[in-house]
């Protein structure tokens, strides 16, 4: 009989780009739960600069241009998903047959050049990840009551106010896309860690529906205030549980702030997590509780920076 309170699990933090994850072997992780940067909203326009010179040039043109400006814009954008799905593919790669990979993305709205448009991005996302090879699967609306609009002083609807045709749909929702690879999980029969990892009726029925009213949180760092949304804990939660058995590896390859992998050593999942900033690091190490920690505790965390960044 397995005791799941003695289990001892373990966890990485690489400090790195998750276009390449040369430190996950392949098929060796069992669920993914990731939110990555998301194209064309401004607030990631400079991760995305960073990431991708091609990407950072024709920005510096767009700003010149007074032509073929929607061209340019939409030449950035495929760009943006291109360098996402980078990471899809090693996914795919790291996933074990049947794993499952949860990704939290938003469509975005911006007008540029006097044009105002919505960029589709879980859809880019979806195209992207068939194309790869995942198996696409029933998704998530994440609607988010903090992003409700407002009726007084200065809302969130868009556009000619009371009068048609010209406003515009508010974007209250995001996407939770989920993939699978390949054919369903196969398990031996009575599995004990996966019985120990069941979830019940009243989870089931409520996990299990296509919409999820759940607040986002804010940061209460100051270094990163421009995440003004950010993961709550639950949104991990609910899929680790639904997705995975205690003792499985979760990755997060946009780790931010480290929520995933704090959910994951709670529910006595492994886990192994990326994040490209390395100014982030202080704080994934409170969240993960590495300055807290006691020697007597059921789980390590190890600290892996590439040598160039």
């Amino acid at each position: 009989m397995i005791e799941v309170q003695e289990l001892k699990t373990t966890h990485k933090v690489i400090i790195g780009d998750s276009r390449e994850m040369e430190e996950v072997e392949d098929e060796s992780v069992h669920l993914i739960v990731t939110s990555p940067p998301y194209p064309m909203i401004e607030i990631w326009d400079d991760t995305f600069r960073k990431l991708d010179e091609r990407i950072n040039e024709l920005w510096k043109k767009l700003e010149v241009e007074s032509s073929n400006r929607d061209r340019i814009v939409r030449e950035i954008y495929e760009l943006m998903h291109e360098n996402l799905a980078m990471v899809w593919r090693e996914c795919y790669r790291v996933l074990v047959d049947g794993g499952i990979a949860c990704i939290n993305i938003g469509d975005a709205t911006r007008s540029i050049g006097g044009c105002f448009r919505l960029f589709p991005n879980h859809a880019k996302v979806i195209e992207h990840c068939e194309r790869i090879g995942f198996v696409t699967l029933p998704y998530i609306l994440w609607k988010k009551p903090t992003t409700k609009p407002k009726y007084k002083g200065k809302g969130a609807f868009l556009g000619s106010g009371f009068l048609p045709p010209n406003a515009y749909v508010t974007l209250d929702c995001e996407f939770i896309l989920i993939f699978r690879k390949g054919e369903p999980r196969k398990f031996k029969p009575k599995d004990e860690l996966r019985y120990a990892s069941a979830y019940t009726k009243e989870e089931r029925d409520r996990w299990f529906t296509q919409i999820w009213e759940i607040a986002g949180v804010r940061q209460n760092h100051p270094e990163i205030e421009r995440r003004i949304a950010a993961f709550p804990d639950e949104i991990p939660y609910r899929l680790i549980r639904m997705f995975s058995i205690i003792g499985d590896t979760v990755l997060d390859p946009f780790l931010g702030t480290g929520t995933t992998m704090k959910v994951a050593i709670n529910l006595k999942r492994n886990s192994i997590g990326y994040e490209i900033d390395e100014n982030l690091l202080p704080i994934i190490k409170e969240k993960v509780g590495i300055t807290q920690k006691l020697l007597t505790q059921d789980y390590s965390v190890e600290i892996i920076k590439r040598v160039s960044q």
